[in-house]
């Protein structure tokens, strides 16, 4: 195969929901987990959702990004705690998803007790040499549909580097 067409993770995103002290104890989950600073996500300037009481800027969750080899390492650790097997459903082009309903289900996590019992969410991102294409700001092109990974593609990625079982 290709070398430029071999497809590679990205990112891992893990992200959790919350406001006021559930966020607080989200954030601090995020960090115990990665070791790094969590960001917080505000609502958009001009988002405005009465039926959630969501007002513009409102603080509404947290995210965490890792890269590199610490991407592949929490990949690893999170894919214990879901019993490496995944659904079809869960991926589409570029990326995947899953929930983790309570960070104790991973591998040499520990109840911490101002934190409590928390879940979030992980999102794998996929890319391929050459997407920075798409990203950069000078001379800015378009990658062609052909560029983007498949899920069959992930799937493949999957088996053969994580021993992932999908139904």
């Amino acid at each position: 195969m290709n070398s430029m067409r071999s497809p590679f993770v990205e990112k891992v995103v893990l992200s959790a929901g919350g406001v006021d002290a559930n966020l607080a104890k989200a954030k601090k989950l995020l960090e115990m987990l990665s070791g790094m600073k969590a960001q917080i996500i505000k609502a958009g300037a001009k988002r405005r959702i009465p039926e959630l009481n969501v007002k513009p800027g409102m603080e509404l969750g947290t995210r965490v990004t890792l890269r590199g080899e610490k991407a592949l390492q929490m990949l690893r650790r999170l894919l214990g705690a879901i019993d490496n097997s995944l659904k079809r459903k869960q991926i589409a082009d570029n990326h995947f998803s899953f929930g983790i309903e309570e960070y104790i289900d991973i591998p040499d996590m520990e109840y911490v007790r101002e934190i409590g019992i928390r879940g979030f969410n992980a999102t794998i991102v996929f890319a391929r040499a050459g997407f920075r294409v798409s990203r950069k700001k000078i001379k800015r092109g378009r990658v062609p549909k052909k560029q983007h990974i498949t899920p069959d593609e992930i799937v493949n990625y999957m088996e053969e580097n994580f021993k992932t079982k999908f139904e």
